[in-house]
């Protein structure tokens, strides 16, 4: 994600987070999707750029989709501070309303390289009742 990070310099870039369940609300990310549409100030997430991410993820995870699965969004703001806009709220929200997906929640990552090169980001975590709860992370190397 660093590197992603760099690359894309002042240009919004993201992708997907794809998670094992661990028990008790606990998620690890065990792949992220990298997709490079992104501008200025807006990153455009298009379906058929998680499509392979995703089905790779499944096939390797046995499709045991309770304890592996999507688990949300992340890009980056380069240019600005690591929360959610409105945008991204209404883009997350649609998301885990969509019955179609079948989402109990989705997770949002907003990153951002900070002057020392180290990533600033904040998690929130939606719910299908509209709810958006900030949420905590930990990056394990």
């Amino acid at each position: 994600m660093k590197a992603a990070l760099r690359k894309a310099g002042q240009r919004e870039v993201g992708g997907i987070l794809m998670g094992e369940n661990i028990g008790n609300n606990v998620f690890i990310v065990r792949e992220i999707t990298i997709h490079r549409h992104g501008t200025f100030a807006s990153f455009i997430r298009r379906i058929e750029d998680a499509i392979g991410g995703l089905r790779a993820f499944f096939k390797e995870t046995g499709y045991d989709y309770v304890r592996f699965n999507y688990i949300g969004e992340w890009h980056s703001h380069p240019s600005f501070e690591p929360y959610p806009s409105r945008k991204d709220d209404l883009s997350m929200l649609q998301i885990v309303k969509d019955e179609t997906v079948g989402a109990n929640f989705v997770a949002l990552l907003i990153t951002k390289l900070g002057p020392g090169g180290e990533m600033i980001s904040t998690v929130h975590t939606y719910l299908p009742d509209g709810s958006k709860i900030p949420s905590t992370f930990k990056i394990e190397t």
